[in-house]
């Protein structure tokens, strides 16, 4: 698989993967929702080693329902909101699906934090659901 490569609205701030990606989901929690406007957002897991980061991110620390810390990156010039990173999960990189250069290369697979959706959300009932935090995904070589 060629890298897996992205960027922000501006173009300001780009990455690329040098592994394919672990996992993909949407999250129905409280903060993602605040930060995909109302809906889940959709997130994408690749393995930090590895993963290149160009340009200049803001930070945003907060203390998520999990109990992680975490920072939520995004570009200091246009605003997009573009990484999720946990402390306890330093080996871990989350990306906002919508900054992928090519959004078919992943697919998700399950929904997370179904417990903090809306009522009138209508997650797929076809992917794996988990009412909050799933396991970390595994580790692939």
């Amino acid at each position: 698989m060629s890298h897996l490569t992205g960027k922000c609205l501006c173009g300001a701030v780009t990455y690329k993967a040098a592994a394919p990606p672990q996992s993909a989901r949407y999250c129905w929690c409280r903060t993602c929702r605040y930060l995909a406007a109302g809906n889940a957002t959709v997130n994408v897991v690749f393995a930090s080693d590895g993963f290149q980061i160009d340009g200049t991110t803001s930070d945003h620390v907060s203390v998520a329902d999990s109990g992680n810390t975490m920072h939520r990156r995004f570009c200091t010039a246009c605003g997009t909101h573009m990484f999720s990173e946990a402390e306890a999960r330093p080996h871990l990189i989350i990306v906002r699906a919508g900054t992928l250069d090519d959004q078919s290369l992943v697919d998700p697979g399950s929904n997370i934090w179904l417990s903090e959706a809306p009522d009138w959300a209508r997650p797929d009932d076809r992917l794996v659901a988990f009412d909050a935090q799933p396991p970390v995904p595994p580790t692939t070589a």
